[in-house]
C-alpha cells in the first residue's frame, strides 16, 4: 500500500489571463479548483496510474471540506484530520499567451503537536513492512522542522519504505533520518550542499553525495531539462519528450507519485525513471492540478531517453 501524507494541504485555484501585467486590472479568461498540497497530487496521479493510495491530510473549514469532497468523488481513499483553522488556498496565474506561470501561495493553518503526534500514531499503526510513505509538500505552522524527520524514523521502524519530498531545513532534518527515496530539484539540492549547480555532471555528483550519505535513491529534477537520477546501482541522465505546457504545478509530484507507483509495483529501477519521466511531461499538459492521463504517459514512454553517467 502506498500512503501520502499532507500537512499543508491547499485549494489549488488557477486563474487563466491572457497577457498577464503587472499593476493593471487583468480579466481571467476562465477559472478552476482542484484538490492540492504535494501528497494529495502524487495520490492522484497514483490513481492515473491504475494504483491505490490512501492520503492523510489536515484539512479544516470549507476549503478543507472541498478537497475531502472532492478526494471522495475521485474515489482516493482520505484519512482526514480536522482542523479548527482554514486550509489555505494557493492562487496559480497561468498566462498562456507569454507562457508565464506564477504561484501565490497562503500561509497554512495552524497545527498542533498533539495533533501531529495522533496523527503519526495512526498511520504508524496501519502500515506493513515493504508498504511507501509518501511525505511531501512544506510544513504547516506550528510543526518543527524535524517533523519529517520524526515521521520517518516512526514508519521506517515499521518497516515501511519513505519518500521524501521537501526543501530547506526541513529536507535537511529529513536526510539525517534516511529516508528510501528523496526528490529535490537542482536548485534545492544546491542550497542543501552550499554551492550553485548549473552542469549535470555537477548535478550528478551531488546526487551521488546523498546515495553516499544512505539515501537509497535520489531524483534530482531539471525542469524541462530533465532529471538526473541516482541510486547505489549507478546514475542517469533522464531526458523527457517536448509537449505542449499547459500547467506545471504539479509535474514534480507526479514523478514522485509515478516512482512510488513503480516501486510497488516492482519495476526495474529503468523503466521507473522512464514511467517517472513520462508523467511529468503528461502532466504539464493538463489543466490546473489534474492527473496526467494514462493514454498520454504511455504514448511518451518510448520517447525518453535514459542515458548513464
Amino acid at each position: 500500500m502506498i500512503y501520502t501524507v499532507t500537512l499543508n494541504p491547499a485549494v489549488d485555484k488557477t486563474v487563466y489571463v491572457d497577457g498577464f501585467t503587472l499593476d493593471a486590472v487583468n480579466r481571467a479568461t476562465s477559472v478552476r479548483q482542484d484538490p492540492g498540497g504535494k501528497g494529495i497530487n502524487v495520490s492522484k496521479t497514483i490513481q492515473a496510474l491504475g494504483g491505490e493510495s490512501t492520503a492523510f491530510a489536515v484539512l479544516g473549514g470549507p476549503s478543507g471540506s472541498f478537497i475531502s469532497d472532492a478526494l471522495g468523488d475521485m474515489g482516493i481513499a482520505a484519512q482526514v484530520f480536522d482542523i479548527p483553522g482554514t486550509t489555505r488556498t494557493n492562487t496559480k496565474v497561468v498566462d498562456l499567451e507569454r507562457g508565464t506561470y506564477t504561484d501565490i501561495n497562503e500561509p497554512g493553518a495552524q497545527v498542533t503537536q498533539e495533533l501531529l503526534d495522533d496523527a503519526l500514531a495512526i498511520l504508524a499503526l496501519q502500515v506493513a513492512p515493504g508498504d511507501i510513505v509518501v511525505l511531501s509538500g512544506s510544513l504547516p505552522a506550528g510543526a518543527p522542522t524535524n517533523t519529517y524527520a520524526a515521521w520517518t524514523r516512526a514508519v521506517r521502524k515499521a518497516g515501511a519504505r519513505v519518500f521524501l519530498d521537501a526543501d530547506g531545513e526541513v529536507l535537511q532534518a529529513g536526510l539525517a533520518a534516511k529516508p528510501s527515496l528523496v526528490k529535490p530539484n537542482e536548485v534545492e539540492l544546491g542550497r542543501l550542499l552550499g554551492r550553485e549547480l548549473t552542469e549535470t555532471q555537477q548535478i550528478a555528483d551531488a546526487a551521488r553525495e546523498l546515495i553516499e550519505q544512505g539515501i537509497d535513491r535520489a531524483m534530482v529534477s531539471m525542469g524541462a531539462a530533465g532529471a538526473v537520477f541516482a541510486t547505489a546501482e549507478g546514475t542517469w541522465r533522464l531526458k523527457q519528450p517536448a509537449v505542449e505546457v499547459v500547467s506545471t504545478v504539479g509535474a514534480g509530484d507526479s514523478v514522485v507519485a509515478a516512482l512510488a507507483f513503480a516501486e510497488a509495483e516492482g519495476m526495474a529501477l529503468a523503466d521507473a525513471a522512464r514511467l517517472a519521466m513520462a508523467t511529468g511531461a503528461a502532466t504539464v499538459m493538463r489543466p490546473g492540478t489534474e492527473a496526467a492521463r494514462r493514454p498520454d504517459i504511455d504514448a511518451l514512454l518510448p520517447q525518453v531517453t535514459v542515458e548513464a553517467l
